[in-house]
Parts: C-alpha cells; sequence; structure tokens
C-alpha cells in the first residue's frame, strides 16, 4: 500500500451537508490571504475545521437483539429518569433517559440506536441556550424520532437538541421509515446535545463522563438482566 493510499484510509469522507460551509470558508480563506495575509491563515484554520467537523466516519455497529447504541459522539451528560417531552406521547412516567452532549469537535451524525420503524417525527422550536445544561431538554429548539424497535416490540425516542452555537437540526430518516441500528438519521448544525429515552425499567450501561461513540458504544441491552454496571475514573 502506498503513502496515499494510507493516508486515504485514515481520513473519513466528508457529509455533503458541510460542503456550502466548507466551500464558504475556503472562499473566505483565499480572499482575506490576498488582502491581509494573517487573517487568511486564521480562515484557513478555520476551513480546516470545518472540514474535520463534517466528517462522516464509517462505524462498527453490535447488531443482537436488545442492544441499544449510542446515538451520537460526545460526552454521557448525564444518565437520569426523566418524564418525556408531551409531544412524543410515551405517558407521563419518568423514563430512563441518557442524554449526550456534542461539542463542536465531535462527530455530528447521528444515528439510529435500534432496528426498527420510524413511527414519529416530531419538530418544536425553542430557545438555544448552552446544551449541557439540563433545562435544554424542555426549552431548547429539538427535533424528536419516536422508533417502535424490530424485536422485542418496544419504543424509545430520540431527540435532536439544539445547542448555544447550533442552529440547524437536519432529520435524514422520514415518517414510516425503517431504520437499523447505526444507520444515519440525522445531523446538527455545530454544539449541541442527543437525548434518548429508554422503555421503563432500562438499566443504561454507560456512566455520566464517559464517551460515546455513534453507532457502536452499547448504552443500554434489554436482554440483559444483570441489576446494572458501576464505573470507576482513572
Amino acid at each position: 500500500m502506498s503513502v496515499i493510499d494510507s493516508i486515504k484510509n485514515q481520513l473519513a469522507p466528508i457529509h455533503p451537508e458541510g460542503y456550502p460551509f466548507i466551500g464558504g470558508f475556503a472562499f473566505a480563506s483565499i480572499v482575506l490571504l490576498w488582502v491581509f495575509p494573517p487573517l487568511g491563515w486564521l480562515a484557513t484554520l478555520a476551513t480546516i475545521w470545518c472540514a474535520y467537523f463534517f466528517r462522516d466516519p464509517a462505524r462498527v455497529t453490535p447488531v443482537r437483539e436488545g442492544i441499544i447504541v449510542a446515538p451520537a459522539d460526545g460526552r454521557v451528560s448525564q444518565v437520569t429518569n426523566a418524564v418525556p417531552p408531551k409531544e412524543l406521547e410515551l405517558g407521563d412516567k419518568p423514563l430512563p433517559r441518557v442524554s449526550i452532549f456534542m461539542s463542536v469537535f465531535d462527530c455530528h451524525i447521528n444515528r439510529s440506536p435500534v432496528s426498527g420503524r420510524v413511527d414519529r417525527i416530531v419538530y418544536r422550536a425553542g430557545k438555544f441556550v448552552s446544551a449541557d445544561l439540563d433545562k435544554a431538554s424542555e426549552d431548547n429548539e429539538r427535533n424528536a424520532f419516536v422508533i417502535t424497535m424490530t424485536t422485542p416490540n418496544r419504543r424509545i425516542a430520540v431527540i435532536q437538541i439544539a445547542g448555544l452555537v447550533a442552529r440547524r437540526i437536519v432529520p435524514f430518516a422520514r415518517e414510516g421509515e425503517a431504520v437499523a441500528a447505526g444507520q444515519r438519521i440525522g445531523m446538527i448544525r455545530f454544539g449541541s446535545r442527543v437525548d434518548v429515552y429508554l422503555p421503563e425499567g432500562t438499566r443504561a450501561l454507560v456512566s455520566d463522563g464517559q464517551t460515546a461513540i455513534a453507532g457502536e458504544t452499547v448504552i443500554a441491552d434489554l436482554a440483559l438482566s444483570d441489576p446494572g454496571r458501576t464505573f470507576r475514573v482513572g
């Protein structure tokens, strides 16, 4: 294998959603390099970051009945029980919720946590407070997918939440569409958060502060009968 082929294998492809932004940054870089080089070099760095932000790497998703994988890259900011938003029609009882915060350096492609059917997609306008705050789940602009799992027949919800910098939620999946675990279902442009509401009684297999990888990290297992896991930091 040549050095060029090796480099190509290490570089993640760029999602088409990013082309207009990368092109805009690149054009600004060229103009600024000609007008005022110091700013031009800063714009060049911004162009490189933009290309990095819109990366869309392949993922290896574990496939087994009952497994629920992370829908987003980032830090697990909270594992708790919370009442899901009313528009999801998932009832008024608290459900297990895993929240994943995506910084501007994380990959922002969101993936389906399970295989199943998208029953509902619900968009709600809202504020743009920091996605790392707990109130972002209730106050911020969001887009939710309610998915009925193929096996077992349980429902989960995946909510894309805009953050302080994010101003655009882009869904890829549609209502009634069948999705596979790990399939791309949307993205959020720039820092943001994704909440997953799990079926009642589900025990999360991740902890606050843990790093999640979309489509790969197992956040829950409905077929698992152990009492849960403990975690240590080290």
